[in-house]
């Protein structure tokens, strides 16, 4: 596994690609000047974009003490990125308090972030200490792999990009849907591919973001896009999305709910059916959840202040919708009531960050998380009213077959996923960067009930999160009430 060991750098380049597009010039400039910011102005910053400009700046200007209210203020809007608690860790060591960089690294340490920081020289003032080899000791430990999954066949290498796998219980088949290609494939157990539905003029496909499988009614619902990675893209088709309804058995098309297209860019990129056939998409781009409703898309959830709606998973009672927001965590929906609730978690004990699939399994949530440091897979066990998450445990973490893991789909008692999605080696305009670097598509099997019964036991990584959990009114970082809009953002049922 190829580790990154100076994340914090990677943050600095954000913040300055960020202040070089932004900084206006003396003459232009509004507003206060950076440089006479104080903390209490700094910490009452609700926008995370203008905290990146403003550490950009301070950290082209070397004045670390705004630096570090920019960072601070930045990892209490976005508790679950490692990275910028990081980058504090080592502005806290550039200006040589040990004890508060230490007590950073230790909290991440305790929260299970793993990084390899041995010969890291940003942390170089700090180091040499028994205290700070315990932390770096225990950092690097977490980056050792957890877990009995491993990989269950491989999809051919090719420019393809594999982002979506769905599984047809009835003919116990998985497909997958190509975003290039604009076509979903039957998979064989070897991994060959028998292509199964095609992009044409009977049904105006475009690339295959995301499936999902109605087993029941005999439906395969598809949500494409025409974006620029699909080869078939057409100037004309920029910003057209929608869901496709096709027989799960033929492939035939059976219907299509398309978005008004408005000139400007949107992906239907997650996709979720509920137990009575509810259909929920999210829009990735644009943040808006949309409810297939009356034979259209209708706007459910949309928030200015989520960063980018991931994963959708419907419980099985299909009372309540759950989605991941990349930097933000995990929410949820009251599906009769139309109101978003906050799932329930001890926020500084439990990192539910950088999520992409979600996944419903026998009241719990499943998540893929590689915007995590290790990448992983979590079992969330939640409490009989599904707004609380009693257990975490990672089913599989730090495995060296993970490059990028995203979506998948569960069969039975196991989840299979893509656990190096391609989408990597494209570049903004849809172009393969290097096509002799692509690579076989690996599928992990991850076994969902891996532990289930050990509270505590051999697999003693397990985290007892419900045991102390704040209270139903208590704020804490990653609330949906702490979203603009709060629950007023999820519209009824029927609407």
């Amino acid at each position: 596994m190829k580790i990154k060991r100076i994340l914090c750098c990677a943050a600095f380049c954000v913040f300055a690609t960020l202040a070089q597009a932004q900084t206006q010039t003396p003459a232009t400039q509004t507003g206060p000047d950076p440089r006479s910011l104080t903390e209490s102005q700094i910490k009452q910053a609700q926008v995370p974009s203008a905290l990146y400009r403003l550490a950009a700046i301070y950290k082209q200007s070397g004045d670390l003490g705004r630096l570090v209210w920019s960072l601070q203020r930045l990892t209490e809007l976005m508790p679950n990125t490692g990275e910028l608690k990081l980058a504090l860790a080592s502005v806290y060591a550039e200006q040589g308090d040990s004890a508060k960089a230490y007590e950073v690294l230790l909290h991440m340490q305790q929260m299970g972030y793993g990084y390899d920081l041995a010969n890291n020289p940003a942390f170089a003032k700090i180091s040499g200490t028994k205290l700070w080899s315990y932390i770096a000791d225990g950092l690097k430990m977490n980056m050792q792999p957890f877990g009995e999954g491993k990989v269950a066949f491989t999809l051919p290498k090719g420019d393809s990009l594999f982002e979506s796998l769905v599984f047809d219980p009835k003919r116990k088949q998985f497909l997958a849907g190509s975003v290039r290609d604009g076509k979903i494939y039957l998979v064989g157990k070897d991994g060959k591919l028998q292509e199964f539905i095609a992009p044409g003029a009977d049904n105006g496909l475009w690339g295959v973001y995301a499936m999902a499988v109605d087993a029941a009614n005999d439906a395969l619902y598809v949500a494409s896009t025409s974006s620029v990675y699909f080869k078939g893209f057409k100037q004309d088709d920029f910003g057209k999305a929608g869901v496709f309804k096709l027989r799960l058995s033929t492939g035939k098309l059976l219907n299509k709910y398309l978005l008004t297209p408005d000139s400007q860019p949107r992906t239907l990129s997650s996709i979720a059916v509920g137990k009575n056939g509810e259909v929920f998409a999210a829009d990735g781009v644009r943040n808006i959840i949309y409810r297939l409703d009356g034979g259209a898309l209708k706007p459910m959830v949309e928030n200015p202040k989520l960063t980018s709606i991931r994963g959708l998973a419907v419980s099985g009672d299909g009372k309540r919708l759950y989605f991941a927001d990349y930097a933000l965590g995990v929410f949820g929906v009251d599906l009769a009531a139309g109101k978003g609730f906050d799932l329930d978690y001890e926020a500084n004990k439990l990192v539910l960050g950088g999520i992409d699939g979600l996944y419903w399994y026998d009241n719990a949530l499943v998540a893929i998380e590689n915007g995590m440091s290790p990448k992983r897979v979590m079992r969330l066990r939640l409490d009989k009213d599904g707004r609380k998450v009693d257990k975490a445990m990672p089913l599989d973490a730090a495995n060296a077959a993970f490059g990028l893991p995203t979506y998948g789909a569960i069969e039975g008692d196991a989840l299979y996923f893509i656990a190096n999605s391609q989408k990597n080696a494209y570049d903004a305009y849809g172009v393969v960067k290097d096509a002799s670097k692509l690579e076989d598509v690996r599928v992990f099997r991850s076994d969902l009930r891996f532990a289930w019964d050990d509270s505590v036991g051999k697999h003693n990584m397990q985290i007892p999160v419900g045991a102390a959990a704040p209270r139903a009114d208590a704020p804490h970082p990653g609330m949906f009430d702490n979203v603009q809009g709060g629950t007023q953002s999820a519209q009824p049922s029927g609407g």
